[in-house]
């Protein structure tokens, strides 16, 4: 095959080239989940520092001379990074859908029909992830590839084929 012969379903000859098998959406395994996950807690592990520095920046200067570093407790520092993991993930999934890890690393997150997760089933299903992460094992033993999140609120993670979607 020259460089100028096509196979069926390349660009340039008439078809969809997103139609073809090899480009069809695949459920992404749980390596890949884990190390999207992975990467979006230190996301928001970091965004929790950055909001704790800003708090005794504006502590300091509220009032310099009285001012002491802010020593939350153990309860208070974990539900500010569940409230943050939480709505960075919900905001994530329901506007894009997928975060700054599975963005990374190719991932997306989509409703079992393949399309946007509304907003109400982002929130929960970030509430479930935070708050249950062990539930992305499942995928592991699932034969679709589907974590117990994906089962409960009829989700999949894909392998994005097309990085660069086409407007509308």
């Amino acid at each position: 095959m020259t460089r100028t012969e096509r196979r069926p379903g390349q660009v340039g000859d008439g078809e969809d080239p997103y139609a073809t098998e090899s480009f069809r959406a695949r459920n992404a395994g749980v390596v890949t989940r884990v190390l999207a996950a992975c990467v979006d807690l230190v996301v928001v592990v970091v965004a929790t520092v950055l909001l704790d520095l800003t708090a005794a920046g504006v502590r300091f200067v509220w009032s310099p001379m009285t001012f002491r570093w802010p020593q939350p407790g153990v309860a208070v520092i974990g539900l500010v990074v569940t409230g943050l993991g939480v709505l960075y993930l919900s905001v994530a999934w329901a506007t894009t859908g997928r975060s700054y890890g599975e963005r990374l690393l190719g991932l997306q997150v989509l409703s079992s029909r393949h399309t946007r997760l509304g907003w109400m089933r982002a929130v929960l299903r970030a509430v479930t992830c935070v708050v249950l992460p062990v539930g992305l094992i499942w995928c592991a033993f699932s034969a679709q590839r589907r974590s117990l999140q994906d089962i409960v609120f009829r989700t999949v993670v894909v392998y994005d084929t097309e990085p660069h979607p086409p407007p509308g």
